[in-house]
């Protein structure tokens, strides 16, 4: 799916979240990325299979923002 040269991390890599964005849509809280993740600004995730990420936020900074 992505042709960037290195390639992009693919949907199950760890680090899936570095792939480069295809369409942002920050109004609505997404991002897809080449990789075929749905991105979203609580950190959540929709990976192509369907799966969802749960939002996965650092607790210290939930904090600072609460």
């Amino acid at each position: 799916m992505c042709a960037h040269n290195p390639p992009c991390p693919g949907a199950e890599a760890p680090d899936r979240e570095a792939a480069r964005p295809l369409a942002h849509r920050p109004e609505q809280g997404w991002s897809l990325l080449c990789n075929g993740v749905l991105l979203f600004e609580d950190t959540g995730e929709l990976l192509p299979d369907g799966r969802v990420i749960a939002p996965h936020r650092p607790l210290e900074l939930m904090r600072a923002v609460a």
